[in-house]
């Protein structure tokens, strides 16, 4: 499987379950049973690279403002949701953060936001195909501490300056 495919993927299923993340992970899951073990393995991988492309500090400082705070947790789930949304969207926040308050039509923290299922979708779908859990995947692993220049995310004044469209337009 190659990026556009991997894409396609996500796009499809993101569209077929009009931007709900829990129904776009089952539609994934569904989609990834329809391919063989070893696609679904390329899948997991294009999908875990990008999750670890978006631990970054500002994309952290993105969803804090989102969510209106941010735990690791909430900050992985985050993530996984990012992927969900698209190439565009994905690449412009990984290049810009600030940029999601142009590319986010609306944001719903009840909603949006939280795609944890996303993350398991292609494990899932391995295992269902081949009984076995996933092997590892064998792509570098996440770095330890977030890229970037490291932000306090308790602090207002910076999260505005580094992030200011995104503050304006999302800040409590």
């Amino acid at each position: 499987m190659d990026e556009t495919e991997f894409w396609e993927l996500v796009d499809a299923t993101r569209e077929a379950a009009e931007g709900d993340p829990e129904e776009q992970a089952d539609l994934l899951v569904e989609r990834l049973l329809r391919l063989d073990p070893e696609m679904v393995l390329d899948f997991a991988r294009h999908f875990e690279a990008r999750y670890n492309r978006a631990y970054t500090w500002d994309l952290w400082g993105a969803a804090w403002i989102l969510l209106d705070g941010a735990s690791d947790d909430a900050f992985d789930f985050f993530r996984c949701w990012l992927i969900g949304q698209g190439r565009e969207t994905y690449e412009g926040a990984v290049h810009d953060p600030d940029t999601l308050a142009d590319l986010l039509t609306d944001f719903d923290d009840e909603v949006d936001g939280d795609a944890e299922e996303l993350g398991y979708a292609a494990d899932e779908a391995y295992e269902q195909l081949t009984g076995a859990v996933a092997p590892d995947l064998g792509i570098p692993a996440a770095p330890p501490e977030p890229l970037g220049t490291p932000l306090d995310l308790e602090n207002n004044s910076l999260l505005e300056e580094r992030l200011p469209r995104l503050w304006d337009r999302f800040a409590d």
